[in-house]
């Protein structure tokens, strides 16, 4: 057993993957920024898509010991994620995409007392986005709260990028569906907080910073056809339909609203 800076024993496993392509000027930030977690076990995999920048040098500057990296083409974000995922070794798996990077030094073992002492299958926190420009300026913030299965119909996620799952999660309910191309983590959301029934832990505090301009929001079009993958993945969970896509955006709305 190994103990954590508040002296609690802190013997959970953690991996981060980390799906990468073309991201020179961000990926390093997000590497150490789980080079200096406090938490003693982490594994990270670094995912690269076989990028044609510099974002493999990018990635190497940054090495940390427990760092793996893995660079071939793949099939985009959800299948180099999947990669990760079957790579994993750790107790708890989760992601931080290259252009996020953690909260502070404490996110992992907040996230590993959390899981520790519930013993849930999930933990998750808040998560604030950023501006690409000014990663310091907080544009949005997304609070979470503790779920309730009532809450999938009224269109409710948790910050997926906050999200951390035991291994055998994946291992029972699987793991990303690729032919969803943008709402693939929400499906599976719908499917191991819905027909999963898994249990969860909700950490109070921004766990992420996320920065702006992400896959499913660039274009219109992506936002159209984000709300199509979005209904197809509701339908197949048997959640819901329209009225849960037009309440999940809805929700969004007094995020953008920041208390001074």
């Amino acid at each position: 057993m190994r103990s954590g800076t508040n002296g609690r024993a802190l013997a959970m496993k953690i991996t981060i993957v980390t799906a990468v392509y073309n991201r020179e000027a961000t990926v390093g930030q997000a590497i150490r920024s789980v080079a200096t977690q406090d938490h003693p076990d982490i594994e990270h995999l670094v995912v690269d898509g076989a990028s044609t920048d510099g974002t493999l040098e990018a990635v190497k500057a940054a090495h940390h010991p427990g760092m793996v990296v893995v660079s071939e083409p793949d099939g985009g974000i959800y299948d180099a994620l999947n990669k990760g995922i079957a790579r994993a070794t750790g107790d708890v798996v989760g992601l931080l995409h290259s252009d996020d990077f953690f909260a502070d030094t404490l996110v992992l073992s907040r996230v590993a007392r959390a899981m520790e002492e519930t013993g849930a299958e999930a933990a998750y926190g808040d998560l604030d986005y950023v501006s690409a420009s000014d990663p310091t300026r907080v544009i949005r913030h997304w609070r979470a709260e503790p779920f309730s299965p009532r809450l999938l119909r009224r269109g409710w996620m948790p910050p997926h990028p906050t999200l951390f799952l035991r291994r055998e999660v994946f291992e029972r309910l699987g793991a990303y569906d690729t032919s969803y191309r943008i709402a693939a983590d929400y499906e599976a959301i719908l499917r191991w907080f819905g027909r999963g029934g898994i249990t969860s832990a909700h950490i109070p505090e921004v766990l992420v910073k996320m920065r702006v301009g992400g896959e499913s929001n660039r274009s219109l079009s992506r936002i159209l056809r984000k709300s199509r993958e979005d209904l197809r993945a509701l339908r197949e969970n048997r959640i819901g339909g329209l009225g849960v896509v037009a309440m999940k955006n809805l929700t969004k709305l007094p995020q953008f609203i920041l208390k001074k």
